[in-house]
């Protein structure tokens, strides 16, 4: 087939795509004794436009699904839709379109423009979150989980929009407001349904260790997230009175230092040991307190308040009687909801000693150089371990061994006790609103007085979401849509057969993508959430792509959700991905992320249109690498059309060599052997660059190559046909994971009958990517002075005597006696002088 002249991205492109689909290219399963590789990108929410985040996270991908079926294996490369949740919903209540059609059309415009860009995806394994044949089974887990104690119902403060009328979760409060109405948020105790994720700390903390290729920023959030703490917990008897009250420490051996005791505002002692003088002050801040979110009270820079209750609490190790406070910055749900203050020891209980005079006491004292002065005239906590003074019987140890005696001392007198806890709290679930799985949960007033809910039996799931009137049910105040549905709230107990009701909220749609990429192992089974054969031949993910905001949330949920798949007998590894790959963000070309307010985005499907799919991939992989960002350059993009059309032109001048090497047997010397040594140089340094996921390498040794083979001029000879013909076959390799389309064009032109990431990708000979001439440096007493070319095999007399004939060496050596001379063999030499 001869090639036009002129690259017309336009004119090929969808040809290949629609040839890669008709013959399953990309199906998973073809090669069942190669081994595998399951490749993943976090699957999207369909909003109805792609943005260049979403190409860049899909390349990276793409890339190396490509590169891997190229090398053999037996490639997963799956995609599917996370379409339930609040922005179809937040749509229907502005324009009265039901969030099932809304969300279709986006799926159907969203894979429109994924299919435009040449992805390599299967598509037979396409799943989507909104459809009763998944959720099913977010319903089916929920069940499993419910019967194991991993789920339950509790009386939980949430963030309560006070206008919308419902909770939101907490990536919706922002700065204290909600971001959809903008209206102040509020905490607000309210029932709903959690799932015991903290049962799994540990697990998920010690699991870290073994993630060896995830990014170190990633583990550490989710290391910090999940917070353990090891201390003790004491017990302060209250002065006066029968109470006692128990605070979490991971520094006991400051407890001598503590001259105050703070406690929660909504604390359960604080209304019964609240003196009377205090009462009204104490209330007033409490609800002062309960109209503040406890993320806006909590969070970095907020002012530290506090009011005395006229109680005194009594240190268990001194016998002194201390203060209680109540406070802002303690919450009830943290801990014990009680902390004992060491203001010499600790910058927070420092900044609130001085704000409302309080004592300072030292108690710690550098092991090494200067001692603090007294806690009156010191300027700032001294937060180290070190030695302590003024603590009675441990004086003199250090905070390691007096933290180890005090925490025995405190449980041999039944006054406290060693104690690992955790900064994460279990996962609150359910949520106030129409487009998600409903929770498979009935109430019956005669078999259920207590209102703890029974399961739905199995063979009834899945509960449908009901079609509703979107006007009148999706108001976006006050009770859950559901609660609206008679039809679907009036149901009959599963247990007596009389009348009951459903439970009317629905599940955190971070449910749909904890096991996602589980079902796409066999999105059609209907046996269970996916086939466990299928889990044993794929599991873990072997590369996952998606962004670093998802590090203690969905990345967190998924893992503790494969633990569960685990003990439920579905999955046999305990984490779901093996690689994480967090890419950087696309900026808009003034450097701020793209963005409608700044009127800076580009648009995906308009490069395509200009440019074609291969510009466009080769243009974001070249930009730098994928965890950095990079600002969009419209000169680039340019640049990587006049590489692709460079290609193109290379390719139309040696059309003739087609076919060339199959039919050459002589040797090759001269002007052909140089070919051959770029082609498979190139082949080497591509091949390990994708490898290592250095893709902007990848190209750029793609560049280097296109370059030396126009260098390299006409092919004349028949060895020189034959060896250029074998490099136009290279060139359509290391092209094909970024430029697909451009590349089975050529290939096609050549010859090939076969997709080129189904031909393989060759070995590169060994014999042809070692130079015969290498560079070494000249060093005169360590300074560099020149640098000499010499055969790779030199001896170390002939490469000193190549050195030592350079003018600027002789120069330097000039009048000099030489004490040594330094040989690094295909380094370099160094002549040490006097």
């Amino acid at each position: 087939m001869a090639m036009n002249e002129r690259y017309e991205p336009q004119a090929i492109e969808k040809k290949w795509q629609e040839r890669w689909q008709e013959a399953g290219v990309f199906r998973a399963g073809a090669r069942p004794g190669a081994p595998k590789k399951y490749i993943l990108e976090m699957l999207p929410y369909p909003s109805g436009k792609m943005h260049m985040g979403h190409v860049r996270n899909y390349l990276i991908g793409d890339v190396y699904a490509r590169f891997f079926q190229m090398r053999g294996y037996d490639v997963l490369h799956p995609m599917g839709w996370d379409a339930f949740g609040l922005p179809a919903e937040n749509a229907a209540i502005k324009d009265g379109v039901h969030p099932a059609v809304r969300t279709r059309e986006n799926i159907d415009s969203f894979k429109k423009e994924i299919r435009s860009l040449g992805y390599s995806y299967d598509w037979t394994r396409e799943v989507n979150t909104s459809e009763p044949e998944y959720y099913r089974w977010n319903q089916w887990f929920f069940i499993q989980m419910l019967n194991k104690g991993l789920v339950y119902r509790r009386f939980s403060k949430v963030n309560w929009c006070t206008g919308c009328l419902t909770v939101i979760a907490n990536e919706q409060v922002k700065d204290g407001v909600c971001e959809r109405c903008e209206s102040k948020v509020l905490d607000k105790e309210l029932p709903e349904w959690a799932f015991r994720i903290t049962r799994y700390s540990q697990e998920l903390l010690d699991g870290l260790d073994e993630l060896k290729e995830w990014p170190e920023r990633i583990t550490s959030m989710q290391r910090n997230w999940i917070g353990r703490s090891e201390g003790v917990e004491a017990d302060f008897a209250i002065q006066g009175s029968e109470e006692r009250l128990r605070v979490f420490t991971t520094r006991v051996d400051t407890i001598h230092g503590c001259t105050y005791v703070v406690l929660a505002p909504d604390h359960k002692l604080v209304a019964r040991i609240t003196s009377p003088g205090q009462r009204a002050e104490v209330e007033a801040f409490a609800r002062k307190m309960a109209a503040i979110s406890k993320t806006e009270r909590t969070e970095e820079g907020a002012t530290k308040e506090g009011v005395f209750t006229g109680a005194h609490a009594i240190n268990p190790f001194t016998g002194q009687p201390v203060p209680i406070w109540v406070a802002n910055f303690v919450l009830a749900d943290y801990g014990t909801g009680a902390v004992m203050s060491v203001p010499a020891h600790d910058a927070r209980d420092f900044d609130f000693a001085r704000k409302y005079s309080l004592p300072v006491r030292v108690v710690i004292q550098p092991a090494q150089g200067d001692k603090l002065p007294e806690g009156g005239s010191l300027e700032a906590a001294y937060t180290e371990d070190g030695v302590l003074v003024d603590s009675g019987e441990f004086s003199g140890l250090s905070s390691d061994e007096a933290r180890r005696k005090m925490g025995a001392k405190l449980q041999a007198e039944g006054r406290g006790e060693p104690k690992v806890t955790y900064r994460q709290k279990d996962w609150g679930f359910s949520r106030q609103r129409y487009w998600g799985t409903p929770i498979p949960i009935v109430y019956c007033e005669k078999c259920d007085p207590e209102r703890k809910g029974q399961p739905v039996p199995l063979e009834q799931l899945p509960v449908r979401l009901p079609e509703i009137d979107t006007e009148a049910v999706l108001t976006g105040k006050g009770e859950p849509p559901l609660a609206k549905v008679p039809a679907f709230v009036n149901t009959t107990c599963p247990t007596c057969g009389g009348p009951a009701r459903r439970e009317t909220e629905t599940m955190d749609t971070f449910v749909d993508s904890c096991w996602y990429f589980a079902r796409y192992l066999s999105p059609r089974f209907d046996g269970a959430p996916f086939d466990p054969k299928e889990a044993q031949r794929w599991l873990p993910v072997d590369v996952y792509v998606g962004g670093p905001e998802h590090a203690v949330m969905h990345l967190l949920y998924f893992r503790f959700w494969t633990r569960v798949m685990k003990l439920l007998g579905l999955s046999p590894v305990d984490e779901p991905v093996k690689r994480l790959v967090t890419q950087g963000i696309v900026n808009g070309p003034d450097g701020r992320k793209m963005s409608k307010r700044w009127g800076n985005v580009v648009a995906p499907a308009s490069i395509v249109e200009k440019y074609g799919a291969d510009t466009a991939r080769a243009y974001v992989m070249f930009a730098g690498p994928p965890e950095r960002d990079f600002d969009w350059s419209d000169d680039q993009v340019e640049g990587a059309y006049r590489f692709l059309k460079r290609v193109w032109v290379l390719a139309t001048q040696h059309q003739g060599v087609a076919g060339a090497t199959a039919t050459y047997e002589g040797t090759y010397e001269g002007k052909a052997l140089e070919i051959r040594r770029a082609a498979h140089k190139c082949l080497k340094r591509v091949g390990e660059a994708i490898e290592r996921l250095s893709f902007n390498t990848a190209i750029a040794g793609t560049m280097e190559y296109l370059n030396a083979l126009y260098a390299l001029g006409t092919a004349e000879t028949p060895a020189e046909k034959a060896a250029m013909a074998e490099a136009i076959r290279v060139l359509t390799v290391v092209l094909t994971p970024f430029a697909p389309h451009l590349a089975d064009e050529i290939a096609e032109a050549y010859g090939a009958r076969d997709f080129v990431v189904t031909q393989g990708w060759p070995d590169f000979d060994p014999a042809l990517v070692v130079d015969d001439v290498i560079p070494y440096a000249v060093q005169v007493n360590g300074k560099l002075r020149a640098e000499v070319r010499v055969a790779a095999d030199a001896a170390e007399a002939d490469v000193r005597a190549a050195a030592e004939a350079d003018e600027r060496v002789k120069a330097a050596l000039a009048g000099k006696t030489l004490r040594k001379f330094v040989f690094v063999p295909k380094r370099l030499v160094n002549f040490v002088v006097g």
